[in-house]
């Protein structure tokens, strides 16, 4: 007997960031292009961090003409995060100079890598509790990491469903 139920494409089809390219723009940049905020520079299809093209020489004559902003530094203006590191326990009061270092040097270790992986805010919530907002989910992913890594505690990650969004907490007494 044949169900009654439509099965369609849509039906299985994984259904991820619907707010996908907000942050983009319809076309590609114009190579090469600089960022005016942070200095990454576009070129070759790619974004690299501020310096990288002089270092390797692969560009000796060029110079970026187009002054642009960077998906990471759009994110940040407009206020959109895509990942938050929430940090808490009576360790956080005692040891916070310490974490917002370790969370600062990994957080430029990222951007050798990605420059579009960057924080765009820390502050104090009403629990006290450390948050950190990320540019990417994979950043607050190895910020999670790194904090686990040197001071023990739990840690427990959170993805949304729909949307490319992590949410890390950690958390030790």
């Amino acid at each position: 007997m044949r169900s009654p139920k439509r099965y369609s494409n849509v039906t299985f089809s994984k259904r991820v960031d619907h707010d996908a390219g907000r942050h983009r723009g319809p076309h590609a940049p114009s190579e090469p292009a600089e960022c005016r905020s942070c200095g990454a520079v576009y070129a070759d299809r790619r974004w690299t961090p501020a310096g990288a093209l002089a270092k390797a020489g692969k560009h000796k004559n060029w110079h970026p003409k187009t002054m642009t902003l960077c998906p990471a530094c759009k994110k940040k203006d407009e206020g959109v995060p895509a990942g938050f590191v929430y940090v808490s326990g009576g360790f956080l009061s005692a040891h916070r100079q310490e974490i917002e270092h370790l969370v600062d040097n990994e957080a430029g270790r990222a951007a050798v890598d990605n420059p579009l992986a960057q924080i765009m805010g820390r502050e104090t919530d009403e629990n006290g509790r450390l948050v950190i907002s990320t540019t990417t989910e994979h950043l607050a992913q190895r910020l999670g990491h790194a904090i686990e890594k040197a001071f023990d505690g739990k840690i427990h990650y959170e993805f949304s469903h729909e949307n490319k969004f992590a949410r890390v907490y950690w958390h030790r007494d």
